[in-house]
């Protein structure tokens, strides 16, 4: 019998990668053989995202582009939109399948007929009952891998979607997670990114219950005696649970590397708070020094959105003052869109879109302003490089592990290995040429 293939796609956050790789894995196991997309297959598995009109219309795409490479292939939605909506997605021409939160774990089940369907089959739960947790993490896809620790968030941001598209919030097991983290290890992948919706809540529902059985301290203490890690790192974590105690840690670490990313939202006070977010400007003021106090040569990225209702023009120069001033190394700006059975859909002084736009063309200007003084901040100095995979137009590119971004002309056996360089120059793309200062580590 003639093997069938099948193809993936991720929209999305580095925990849809996770996910992706652990479902692609569930394929194999089944006599899946795993295929690039662009090349045709039997069946494509679409994770979905959410969190942006624009993530909305890039699935719709995908669909097009995989009906084009085989008309008769089965596809597949998963993921946070098609938990958001499922019926909309099973309208889309060409879907044969839908499957909310709780069901793409077990898509392998629901393939006993790859035939195209009349209409999408939709398979999926209210979000109450996410509430059980499943370990992922990816393997094969990047240099590095993606960690799973944390699923769903208890928090209700007036503009985010994800309580309603992952539930609520629970952890991996301490145990699990150290399982996961070796058998990573074991597979002579480098560097390790940790990964969830709201990872700093780490230890609740760890074993179905809402009592914290263990902190996020206690996980990346016990993470840093991991033998056979490399490197790790944090993803992105709230301020507020983002403790003075971690920073220490990390700057005293064995395997966490000097690169944190702080999602901020607004630099405002007043938007902050029609946001619901659980802090105020001042404390993430403190969070920056504390790790610049600890480790000055840190790479510190930050979350901004721009054009949420009720941000007058005021409100915006407030949040492009206060991050020009602050010790901060990028930006990454997300334009606001409306989210359906959100409170900030249903709020007064909508910002127009060309607004919008305007505001976020100026936060990536100054994004690429801080990167650009961050980088010149660390020419002259030695650090330690993982090289990717790929050929970028001859070139192989690395980060050092406070996140600087470098080049090199080609050459496949630097891949996934670590060099000591010496930071020499930026050149005029932005990344920042070296020298190598000692053999692979």
């Amino acid at each position: 019998m003639e093997t069938k293939k099948v193809v993936f796609y991720t929209l999305g956050c580095k925990l849809n990668f996770s996910e992706t790789s652990t479902i692609a894995r569930s394929f194999k196991d089944e006599g899946f053989e795993r295929v690039d997309f662009g090349q045709e297959a039997d069946i494509y598995v679409i994770n979905t995202c959410s969190v942006t009109e624009n993530a909305d219309k890039r699935f719709k795409t995908i669909v097009k582009q995989a009906q084009k490479i085989n008309p008769d292939a089965f596809v597949a939605a998963i993921g946070c939109y098609a938990q958001l909506k499922p019926s909309e997605l099973a309208d889309v021409n060409g879907v044969d399948l839908v499957l909310g939160a709780t069901e793409k774990f077990k898509i392998t089940d629901y393939l006993n007929d790859l035939t195209k369907n009349d209409f999408g089959e939709v398979h999926s739960c209210e979000i109450e009952d996410a509430d059980f947790y499943v370990g992922s993490y990816s393997i094969g896809d990047r240099t590095r891998a993606f960690l799973k620790v944390q699923d769903g968030c208890d928090y209700k941001c007036t503009y985010c979607t994800i309580p309603l598209a992952r539930g609520i919030s629970r952890s991996d097991t301490m145990d699990n997670v150290l399982k996961n983290a070796k058998e990573i290890s074991q597979q002579d992948i480098k560097e390790i990114v940790l990964t969830g919706v709201n990872i700093g809540d780490y230890g609740k529902g760890e074993f179905g219950n809402k009592k914290h059985e263990h902190t996020f301290l206690d996980l990346v203490t016990q993470l840093d005696k991991v033998e056979g890690i490399e490197r790790l790192r944090i993803s992105s974590i709230e301020p507020n649970l983002l403790k003075n105690e971690t920073i220490d840690l990390v700057s005293k670490s064995r395997a966490f590397v000097p690169h944190f990313h702080v999602p901020l939202q607004s630099g405002s006070n007043d938007i902050l708070k029609k946001m619901k977010r659980r802090y105020m400007k001042e404390l993430y003021v403190n969070r920056v020094s504390k790790i610049k106090e600890v480790m000055p040569h840190a790479c510190i990225g930050v979350d901004v959105i721009v054009g949420f209702p009720g941000e007058t023009d005021d409100h915006f120069l407030e949040t492009y003052n206060f991050l020009n001033e602050l010790d901060i190394s990028y930006l990454h700006v997300f334009t606001y869109s409306e989210r359906d059975n959100t409170e900030a859909a249903e709020m007064n002084g909508v910002v127009p879109k060309n607004i919008r736009a305007k505001r976020s063309k100026m936060l990536r200007g100054l994004s690429a302003k801080k990167r650009r003084a961050f980088y010149e901040e660390q020419l002259g100095t030695e650090r330690t490089v993982l090289f990717e995979s790929e050929n970028k137009e001859g070139y192989i590119h690395g980060f050092t592990e406070n996140y600087v971004k470098v080049k090199t002309p080609w050459n496949p056996e630097l891949v996934n290995t670590l060099h000591g360089v010496h930071l020499t120059k930026i050149d005029e793309d932005g990344l920042v040429r070296f020298n190598f200062v000692k053999e692979s580590l």
